[in-house]
C-alpha cells in the first residue's frame, strides 16, 4: 500500500492509495459521509458533498440516499457494512449528543477491523483533544448519555472507545468561519478531498 501526504494550509495527513481492482468495484459507493445534520448539513457537509458529487465520486449521505418507506437504520447500517469503501466522518461541536452519530462512528470501526476500509476524519469547529478524550462539549453530552443508559453502560463506553480511535487517526482541524473571504477556503479544502478520494 503506498502513502501520499496531503498538506493543507494548517495541517497535513497520509492517506493511503488503493489501486482500483475488481475486487472494490461491488460497492455503490465511493464514500459515505458521517455528520451530524444539525450541525453541518447546511454548510461544510453540503459543500463536501457537492464537491465529491461533482468530482465523479459516488457519495452517501442520509438525506437523499434513502428511498421513502424504507427503514433509515437499515439502510445506513447497509451502506457501512456492503456498499461503501471509504468514510469520511465529520465531527463537530454536538457529534457526540447523537446517539445515532455515535452508534454510526462504532459501527464503522467495527467494519473497519474486517475491511480495513479507510477513515478519513474531520474536526469542524472543534478541538480533537475534545473528541479524543471527551471533554468541553464532549463531556457535557456524555454525562447526559450516562444518565440516559445506566442499563447499558458496555454501550456508552463503546461510544467513548470508538471517538477515541478515530481522533487517534489524525486529520484536518477547520474552524467555523463562513465569510465571504474564507468560504471559497472551505471550497478549496473539500475539492482537496475530493481529489484524493479519486484514487481510493
Amino acid at each position: 500500500m503506498q502513502l501520499v501526504r496531503i498538506f493543507f494550509k494548517s495541517s497535513s495527513i497520509s492517506v493511503p492509495i488503493i489501486h482500483e481492482s475488481s475486487s472494490i468495484s461491488r460497492f455503490t459507493y465511493d464514500v459515505f459521509l458521517s455528520f451530524r445534520g444539525k450541525d453541518t448539513r447546511k454548510n461544510f457537509t453540503d459543500h463536501l458533498y457537492t464537491a465529491l458529487v461533482q468530482t465523479g465520486i459516488h457519495t452517501f449521505r442520509d438525506n437523499e440516499k434513502i428511498e421513502r418507506g424504507k427503514n433509515i437504520k437499515d439502510e445506513i447500517e447497509n451502506a457501512i457494512l456492503y456498499e461503501s469503501k471509504f468514510f469520511i466522518i465529520v465531527f463537530s461541536k454536538d457529534y457526540a449528543s447523537s446517539t445515532w452519530c455515535l452508534d454510526e462512528l462504532v459501527k464503522i470501526l467495527e467494519h473497519r477491523k474486517s475491511s480495513q476500509h479507510t477513515i478519513l476524519p474531520i474536526f469542524y469547529d472543534v478541538d480533537p483533544a475534545q473528541v479524543k478524550n471527551q471533554t468541553g462539549g464532549y463531556a457535557e453530552a456524555f454525562s447526559k448519555h450516562e444518565e440516559s443508559f445506566k442499563s447499558e453502560r458496555d454501550m456508552v463506553q463503546k461510544w467513548r472507545v470508538a471517538l477515541k480511535q478515530v481522533a487517534n487517526l489524525g486529520g484536518m482541524v477547520l474552524q467555523n468561519r463562513y465569510t465571504s473571504s474564507t468560504l471559497s477556503y472551505h471550497f478549496f479544502l473539500c475539492y482537496y478531498y475530493a481529489e484524493v478520494v479519486v484514487f481510493l
